[in-house]
């Protein structure tokens, strides 16, 4: 019985390719001039049928070169990859046309297609943004060139989209160090930065409260856990981080555990002045004591 079925799907298989190597498009493939082959190629092109489309327009493109359809040949190519997911493909297909026809009247598309197929292959927040910032560049480099574009409000759409990326990985990279932060006190320090950093890049961000209470803690724990001659540093800086978080979000939920900090470092402050000064003292002390008469001196 199993051996029956095995039978079955080998005649299918066979069958299917049989089929397969006597249809219109294998025909076309083998045997059909260029110029059959570029009509056969738009017309599945215009039918959607993508993969046959590319299969054609990429073996005509070296052959068609320097004539009236290579132009076309090369655009629509550029889109069969680009409708078959082939993103980073389409991309560089798109740019090579619009370098390549520098006077087409498809420049402004390709070059737009191009940003937006980089677009289309950034990955999720939570990984390498590498590809992102590409993106960005490509669709504000468009809207540059085409002020009036078509496509102008969309790329402002995307472009806002992939800074949202950016975003939300600085922040997450900044809650990171945060977090970690108990483990090792280098991490402190880190942490004090990347919020430094989202802060002047992102300041209309949602996130800023958060963050900037967070800096407060970070600077705080980093004085609490460094040796004491760096501590009063610290917990100043702490002061100040706090002030400022006072003053943008006097509102903000997180105000009375950074009231608390607050309180702290002040004390912090206050009391290694008071160790300061009394060490001071004693310098001055040994400093004016008189010298201790010794057999050697009489």
């Amino acid at each position: 019985m199993q051996h029956r079925h095995i039978v079955k799907v080998l005649l299918g298989i066979c069958v299917a390719f049989l089929l397969g190597a006597c249809s219109p498009f294998s025909k076309l493939q083998k045997s059909g001039t260029d110029d059959e082959k570029y009509k056969g190629a738009v017309e599945y092109y215009k039918k959607g049928e993508w993969y046959k489309a590319g299969l054609l327009f990429e073996e005509l493109i070296p052959v068609l070169k320097g004539s009236t359809e290579s132009e076309m040949a090369q655009f629509y190519y550029a889109y069969t990859q680009y409708q078959q997911q082939q993103y980073l493909l389409s991309s560089t297909l798109f740019k090579k046309f619009y370098e390549t026809f520098a006077r087409s009247e498809y420049v402004e598309e390709s070059m737009y297609m191009y940003a937006y197929s980089l677009y289309k292959d950034t990955p999720a927040f939570n990984l390498d943004q590498s590809n992102t910032l590409t993106a960005t560049s490509a669709l504000q480099d468009f809207v540059n060139t085409y002020p009036d574009s078509k496509y102008k409000d969309e790329a402002t759409k995307l472009i806002l989209d992939l800074r949202g990326k950016l975003e939300r990985k600085a922040y997450e990279k900044a809650r990171l160090y945060y977090k970690t932060s108990g483990f090792n006190i280098a991490s402190y320090k880190s942490a004090v930065i990347s919020i430094n950093n989202f802060q002047k890049d992102f300041p209309d961000s949602e996130y800023n409260e958060e963050l900037a209470f967070l800096k407060v803690d970070a600077e705080f724990s980093l004085a609490q856990n460094s040796l004491e001659t760096k501590q009063k540093e610290r917990y100043q800086e702490a002061i100040s981080y706090h002030q400022a978080f006072v003053d943008k979000y006097p509102n903000s939920r997180f105000l009375k555990q950074a009231e608390k900090m607050y309180d702290t470092s002040v004390k912090e402050v206050e009391r290694l002045d008071t160790l300061e000064k009394e060490r001071e003292k004693e310098k001055e002390k040994l400093k004016n004591a008189p010298a201790k008469v010794t057999a050697s001196n009489q």
